[in-house]
């Protein structure tokens, strides 16, 4: 693990010595459960995005084969297997 310093505000600091103090965790523990939950947010969100930025990108394109065509053969042809 890597060693960092952060600054608190009082009510932050309060918050974390009571939660460390009910939960029965150290401080470092709880802090560093924050940022994995903060991390795994943020990294679902970016998806997220990334992934409504790409809705519609095929939309209105004419230089592509039918989809739905292909699809009805591959449903055709398996069923005779």
């Amino acid at each position: 693990m890597l060693r960092t310093q952060v600054y608190l505000t009082a009510a932050e600091s309060q918050g974390l010595s009571s939660l460390a103090k009910a939960t029965g965790k150290k401080q470092s523990e709880l802090i560093r459960a924050a940022i994995d939950r903060h991390l795994a947010i943020s990294q679902a969100e970016v998806k997220r995005t990334a992934l409504a930025q790409c809705a519609g990108l095929w939309k209105n394109r004419t230089d592509l084969p039918d989809f739905g065509e292909i699809r009805k053969g591959l449903d055709h042809s398996s069923t005779e297997t």
